[in-house]
């Protein structure tokens, strides 16, 4: 589904992403994991198509990121960190607006906006202004127009930033419903919610790829020389404890 191959990206004299490679089966939950500057955003950019590799190659279902842009980003649902809305629209107009510039044919697009509104539990605030909405219904909104043009893989960066607890898992139960269609990256600070959602972890440091596991192995802690149970949030400072040697590169 997805197959990263020694992705590197330099910006000036700064190399972000140093040979990156993994593979994304049909299907997998994958929590993407790391400290700010690691690489995370700038790889789910060049994955979406927002922004080219400076070398290496990047195929999502077949195809081939640098050839089939337009082909990519309708199999792809993204949320950035600051989700793309208009505050001044209605919750249904902008899904509306955003079934038209995704490409959805006129006579399939009641349908898709009627899934995309039920599917993020959007009923009671489809007539709002975004603009008044609460923190969490607006990620909600996000999401619906991430997976309005029903994507094969949804990519969301910080879903769940700045929402309150019960926002939080109003959110990651949304998520885990949409999985069960969908190949899903999720990259987030709350590594508890990987815990609870996602079936496997890439973690990067520096811009290099350090953990590639399911997420059993690492709470298990088959990662070290004496296994022992572990949560996330402690995989995650033992491999950047300056002394953790990368082993995936």
């Amino acid at each position: 589904m997805i197959i990263t191959k020694n992705i590197t990206k330099i910006f000036g004299s700064f190399q972000a992403l140093k040979n990156v490679s993994f593979e994304i089966n049909q299907g997998e939950i994958v929590g993407f994991l790391g400290q700010n500057g690691a690489g995370k955003t700038t790889l789910m950019r060049i994955l979406t198509t927002y922004l080219p590799a400076s070398s290496g190659t990047v195929l999502i279902d077949g195809d081939d990121v640098t050839k089939n842009s337009l082909a990519i980003r309708q199999k792809i649902g993204y949320l950035p960190e600051t989700p793309p809305l208009y505050s001044n629209m209605s919750v249904r107009d902008y899904l509306k607006f955003a079934a038209e510039i995704k490409g959805i044919p006129a006579n399939q697009r009641k349908r898709q906006l009627h899934r995309a509104i039920e599917e993020c539990q959007l009923e009671e605030v489809a007539d709002k202004t975004i603009a008044t909405l609460s923190k969490g219904y607006k990620q909600r909104t996000g999401i619906a127009q991430a997976i309005i043009h029903e994507p094969k893989i949804l990519i969301l960066d910080e879903p769940t930033s700045g929402l309150d607890p019960i926002q939080n898992r109003q959110l990651r139960d949304l998520i885990t419903n949409l999985k069960d269609h969908r190949t899903v990256i999720i990259s987030t600070h709350i590594l508890s919610e990987i815990e609870q959602i996602a079936q496997r972890v890439l973690m990067i440091k520096a811009g290099e790829i350090i953990i590639d596991e399911s997420l059993d192995s690492l709470l298990k802690g088959n990662h070290l020389e004496q296994p022992k149970k572990q949560t996330l949030e402690e995989v995650f400072i033992y491999y950047h404890d300056d002394q953790a040697v990368p082993h995936y590169g």
